[in-house]
């Protein structure tokens, strides 16, 4: 075994998370980690709780029995915030609908659009699909009833309804105002930001 520091450099880059995010994504024991490394469990979990800093021949081995690219330890994860008040407004052919695009335009894995829903809104009277491969329908408030070729389904406030997104459907407000966000995976459409 390799003689380790036994405290972490407090100015360093916490990259723990990431290393272990990259051994569980591939189904990877600290023991089947360390076997292949020749490092100890025992420090293999101090580096993932950022407890203690790795050489960088060490971080080196680390990053090539894990697949992972070492710049991606360091790379700065990419965020972007959108504030509802900014967000686009798009019109999915609802009816007495605020939308509102969540995600952002060049965000092509998935979208999450916000829907104000009067009273009275609805999808139209025909069913309609969406090309993409699954859809979530989070009602935050009130309650929506969905209709599909055999079937109709209420979803009340807090419960959720996952479908195929090309399962023809519609939906429509039951008693009063609403509040839902769809989920729709990959995006149907992106532009740039």
């Amino acid at each position: 075994m390799r003689a380790i520091h036994p405290t972490a450099d407090e100015n360093a880059r916490p990259i723990g998370a990431k290393l272990r995010a990259a051994r569980t994504s591939q189904g990877m024991s600290l023991g089947q980690v360390a076997e292949t490394t020749g490092l100890s469990k025992g420090f293999l979990s101090r580096v993932e709780r950022d407890e203690t800093s790795p050489s960088v021949a060490t971080l080196v081995q680390l990053c090539q029995v894990l697949s992972l690219p070492m710049g991606a330890l360091f790379a700065e994860p990419e965020v972007q915030h959108v504030a509802y008040d900014s967000a686009p407004r798009i019109n999915l052919g609802g009816f007495a609908a605020d939308e509102r695009l969540m995600s952002p335009r060049s965000e092509q894995r998935v979208q999450l659009l916000r829907s104000e829903l009067a009273a009275d809104a609805h999808g139209g009277s025909d069913l309609y699909t969406i090309n993409c491969d699954v859809e979530v329908l989070h009602v935050v408030s009130g309650t929506l009833t969905v209709r599909f070729s055999d079937r109709t389904v209420t979803v009340h406030a807090g419960d959720a309804l996952t479908f195929p997104g090309r399962e023809p459907h519609t939906w429509q407000v039951e008693g009063g105002p609403a509040t839902v966000l769809w989920v729709i995976v990959p995006a149907p459409w992106s532009g740039s930001a």
